[in-house]
């Protein structure tokens, strides 16, 4: 019975051995020891869950077909044109920029080729370690900073990042041997401005620079590659002299190699500028003006000369200047802050920019409003005994008093402009006694009338418009009660282009045109055409014909009183030193106040030939140490030179 028992037992083909069927036994029992229940191995799915599963594979296959469908039919078009960029894309083709002239069409500006390193993010390897070998590379080039290449990269909104700009010549020769390895990186050809003598010119012409991430947000056909205008002409007529940008097609395989290339549209070259600028005047003006700085140990002065029938700028100097090469050609980090620090702001136009107290320059302008409302009789004499004395009512003890830098004795009209009488225009400004003058009301009317106080629309970018003050600017400029308060004092000094007043350079020069031609106010303009074509066969596309702001606002018959006294100045009074010239001249000269004492802004405008006006010059030197002549010998030597040449 025993040997039964370990019997091999046969099932479903296969041999059981007496003592798997032991071990089972014992295995089921350890089992029920341990709570485990007799499970079967094979469970049957109900109906339920089977329709479930089902529904399910539907639902999926449903759902593929439906993506499908969007991917090709409903999206097509657009992910169709997403693949084409992967192999083709839309460059714009720089145009060729305008070149600037002077009056007499001396070339100013001129072009010339520069190339850039550019890297276009979706072209670079998809391996990092790639990727960084090739910067690696490249940082060796152009000897950057390889984490300063890879920052830009990183930082960039824009797919095109520029790496370096104006590449030098031996840095272009490795990088064009070496540029197929580089993937993602490329060379561009671009041009750059080159300023003939830049300092001189640097605050009329301005400047073109690479174009910043603002600018590129906000025009739609520029690359980062392109240069704008940043200052003077070159921003103020941007548009026109850079033209219309073309466009073409580039395709590459899958390697980046270039397959073809299809221009879409031809550029259009920008259009030239002929200035009304006087390019020997330019250059006297600034040699002149800086001699003169340099004798009275001055470091900051503005002069502008203009054409007073027509309102043309035919010189316009600012100093300390600037080389406006170095903005063009890539200015360096150490150079801008270097330019950005100068305590002298060389990059400030002063002449534009600059608001000033006129001292005594102001004198003809409030001559021709005391005539114009016939508060005085050009030929009644006033007696100057070197200062007026106004009772202090509540201090009888302490009158104010206002002085004159000399006593000039019995004054009319004409006198008190070729002396520079300030007891007259306290008078005339402020009244004195029984005497009515004009107050601060029609002071104010008549400065605005000569353009003072406003913008003169000039055809450069960062004009100001100055300040004429009147009691109700004072109210809201000042914080201390005493302070807001206008005075009598207040009319007396701006009626002799002292205190709170500023006025540009350009607007005295402006002013003083209109007393030159006879009462009419013409718009300054710096451009006279616009044309194609070379200097020897320009065409002309447009003239800018002289624009009057204002005329007939003081009459021509007091305007040639005014004139009068202006040239008695030369003949005899503030401005004998001009009297030797080659031609007749009248000036008005001007000592204004600044906020160190004992140190002025001094002024001269001249107007010349006298009988029949082509300039008016007009210049300021900051900062003179003592009451002496700065501006007088400058404008007779540029306009010695002038007339001679």
């Amino acid at each position: 019975m025993f040997s039964k028992c370990f019997r091999k037992i046969k099932r479903r083909g296969e041999e059981i051995e007496p003592h798997e069927i032991f071990l089972d036994e014992l295995a089921q029992k350890k089992e029920k020891e341990i709570g485990f229940s007799e499970k079967r191995l094979e469970i049957p799915l109900s109906q339920k869950k089977l329709k479930i599963l089902y529904f399910l594979f539907l639902v999926m296959v449903f759902f593929f077909f439906g993506k499908v469908f969007q991917l090709q039919i409903i999206e097509g078009k657009k992910f169709s044109e997403l693949s084409k960029k992967n192999v083709q894309r839309l460059y714009l083709v720089q145009p060729t920029r305008g070149v600037i002239y002077d009056s007499s069409m001396r070339q100013l500006v001129f072009n010339k080729p520069s190339y850039d390193l550019v890297v276009n993010i979706k072209e670079l390897p998809c391996s990092e370690q790639r990727k960084r070998e090739i910067i690696s590379e490249v940082s060796k080039i152009i000897s950057q900073d390889p984490y300063e290449i890879q920052r830009k990269i990183k930082e960039s909104e824009f797919q095109t990042v520029l790496i370096k700009e104006n590449l030098d010549h031996e840095s272009l020769i490795l990088l064009e041997s070496k540029i197929r390895d580089l993937e993602g990186f490329s060379i561009k050809e671009n041009t750059i401005r080159d300023y003939v003598e830049g300092p001189i010119f640097s605050h009329v012409i301005g400047f073109c620079g690479k174009i910043g991430a603002q600018e590129l947000r906000e025009k739609g056909d520029y690359s980062v590659t392109d240069y704008i205008g940043k200052q003077g002409i070159e921003k103020s007529y941007e548009t026109l002299l850079r033209g219309k940008p073309g466009k073409k097609i580039v395709k590459k395989d899958a390697l980046g190699n270039k397959i073809s290339e299809k221009v879409f549209s031809e550029p259009e070259p920008g259009k030239s500028l002929v200035l009304w600028l006087d390019a020997g005047l330019q250059k006297k003006l600034t040699e002149a003006l800086s001699e003169g700085m340099k004798n009275v140990d001055s470091k900051k002065g503005a002069a502008v000369a203009i054409d007073p029938n027509t309102g043309g700028i035919l010189a316009m100097v600012s100093l300390p200047s600037f080389d406006n090469n170095l903005f063009s050609q890539g200015i360096s980090d150490k150079e801008f802050q270097k330019l950005n620090q100068d305590p002298y702001h060389p990059l400030f136009n002063r002449v534009i920019s600059g608001g000033y107290p006129v001292g005594s320059t102001i004198k003809p302008l409030i001559a021709s409003a005391a005539l114009e409302e016939k508060i005085i009789d050009p030929n009644k004499d006033i007696l100057c005994e070197g200062k007026i004395v106004i009772p202090n009512p509540y201090f009888p003890d302490k009158p104010s008093v206002f002085l004159d830098w000399k006593t000039h004795g019995w004054t009319d009209l004409r006198k008190a402009i070729a002396e520079s009488c300030n007891v007259y225009f306290y008078m005339l400004g402020g009244g004195y006694k029984d005497f009515k003058g004009l107050g601060v009301e029609r002071i104010k009317k008549y400065l605005e009338l000569f353009g003072w106080g406003k913008k003169t629309g000039i055809d450069l970018p960062g004009e100001i418009a100055g300040r004429i003050p009147d009691p109700q600017w004072k109210e809201n400029y000042f914080k201390d009660p005493q302070k807001k308060i206008w005075r009598i004092g207040d009319t007396y000094h701006l009626s002799i282009g002292q205190g709170d007043i500023a006025v540009t350079p350009l607007q005295v020069a402006v002013a003083f045109s209109a007393i030159a031609n006879g009462g009419i106010l013409y718009k300054p303009q710096i451009v006279k055409e616009i044309i194609e074509g070379s200097a020897s066969s320009p065409k002309v596309i447009k003239r800018f014909k002289p624009q009057i702001i204002r005329k007939g606002f003081i009459d021509a018959a007091n305007l040639k009183i005014v004139r009068e006294g202006m040239r008695e100045a030369v003949i005899y009074g503030s401005s004998q030193v001009l009297s030797d010239l080659p031609v007749k001249a009248a000036s008005k000269t001007g000592t204004a106040q600044t906020s160190r004492e004992g140190y002025y802004h001094n002024w001269v405008t001249v107007i010349a030939p006298y009988d029949n006006p082509k300039i008016v010059l007009t210049i300021v030197i900051e900062d003179v140490e003592g009451v002496r002549f700065a501006a007088l010998p400058v404008a007779k030597e540029v306009l010695n030179w002038y007339f001679k040449r």
